[in-house]
């Protein structure tokens, strides 16, 4: 088989992280694989492309001048139109549900350029979380090849009309780099130091033996009053454990931070020496918090599925989540930002060592580790097969082949 020339349009943290896995498995596929960073989260993405080993081929300088989607989208068009017309990729691959990932797949399509959209299908069915579930909803009419990661995500997509032929549940790479980085980690490799902050380190070197709550909430729908709701239930939590520490790290938007400390400041100092907050973390720091931790509380989607890896139960701090899977499978429980729900779930967490139990999962829904390899397999097959079709001048639409090879079969078996 000829080789391709595959492009991963990313720009965001989870994008990166998302893609990686990818990235190294189309390379042992023998693909050619090229990286287009859009410079979305230009602020924590370099550090994560030295992690994975994968250098951007073409870094967009992305001048930010307000703070609008409007402004962003625009932007995007503009320099991922360029950066297309000078790689003349054969697929472009984008992920999960960012104005990069929507913006890339739409001009995959005025370029002609056929669009894999990983981690397809994911929905709330509900207007939030903004922008996100528009625009994987939108991503989902652009896309040629569309990698579910499980189940419901592929009835999602059925429900919308998605040709079933060009559906693939395959798992979610998200669990794929989750366990490479603890594999890595554990060999202690110098590039894999976790780096975790001196305060950190210090700080939990001061309460060794403690159960440690890991939180991080971030959703623009929490801003405000929620995310202050969550805080008095953290500070509520710490004070009826004293065996308990939480850990945060705040997100940088001024207000988020200014509602935090608002809450936290005024608790009493032995409440709130237990409690560090902190600057947003590296991926690798999170990762090996996360094997820690007794269980998180987030609103952030990749963290349910990076704690369900592990083994972690997770108090999702929202009103309903594309990753219901999680919760059906007795992993996660919906507790919104109720300052009664969340220390009611939390204390019996801490409290009650059969309901632990019973949401640490021996499995994650959400994968095996293998997900990327069965991505790879199923791209390098149905490639080849279109191109064949193409020299042999019979273009049916979308045509997708069984899989034809052992590897192929055995990977999406």
């Amino acid at each position: 088989m000829t080789p391709q020339n595959y492009l991963l349009c990313m720009g965001t943290r989870p994008e990166i992280i998302k893609m990686a896995p990818v990235y190294r498995a189309l390379q042992a596929q023998g693909q050619k694989v090229t990286v287009l960073h859009t410079g979305q989260h230009e602020e924590v993405a370099q550090a994560l492309y030295r992690f994975f080993d994968m250098k951007p081929d073409i870094s967009i300088a992305l001048q930010r001048q307000s703070p609008s989607l409007t402004h962003l989208s625009s932007a995007l068009l503009n320099a991922i139109d360029a950066a297309l017309l000078q790689l003349k990729p054969d697929v472009l691959l984008v992920q999960g549900d960012t104005t990069t990932a929507l913006v890339g797949a739409l001009q995959g399509y005025y370029h002609d350029i056929p669009v894999g959209h990983v981690e397809a299908g994911l929905r709330t069915g509900e207007r939030e979380p903004f922008p996100e579930e528009k625009n994987r909803e939108l991503i989902g009419r652009l896309s040629r090849w569309h990698f579910a990661p499980t189940r419901q995500c592929k009835y999602n997509l059925l429900s919308e009309g998605v040709d079933l032929a060009r559906i693939f549940e395959v798992g979610n790479t998200v669990i794929d780099a989750a366990c490479w980085t603890r594999d890595r980690l554990s060999r202690s490799e110098p590039a894999s130091q976790d780096r975790m902050p001196p305060p950190i380190r210090s700080f939990l070197a001061r309460h060794v033996g403690k159960k440690l709550m890991l939180i991080t909430a971030h959703r623009r729908e929490n801003w405000g009053q929620p995310i202050r709701s969550v805080a008095t239930a953290v500070a509520q939590i710490i004070a009826n454990h004293e065996d308990t520490v939480a850990l945060w790290p705040v997100h940088p938007n001024p207000s988020v931070q200014a509602d935090v400390n608002s809450v936290l400041s005024r608790m009493p100092a032995q409440v709130r020496e237990r409690i560090c907050l902190s600057e947003p973390l590296g991926y690798q720091t999170m990762i090996s918090l996360l094997l820690q931790c007794e269980f998180a509380l987030t609103d952030s989607g990749g963290i349910q599925e990076e704690a369900s890896a592990f083994g972690k139960p997770v108090l999702v701090a929202r009103q309903s989540t594309e990753r219901q899977e999680l919760v059906q499978a007795g992993g996660a429980v919906l507790v919104g930002t109720s300052v009664e729900a969340i220390t009611a779930h939390a204390d019996a967490l801490l409290t009650q060592p059969q309901i632990y139990r019973s949401m640490q999962l021996s499995q994650s829904p959400f994968g095996d580790g293998q997900s990327a390899q069965r991505i790879a397999a199923i791209l390098v097959e149905s490639v080849a097969f279109e191109s064949a079709q193409q020299a042999a001048t019979v273009w049916p639409p979308f045509p997708v082949p069984a899989l034809r090879t052992p590897t192929a079969q055995a990977l999406y078996a």
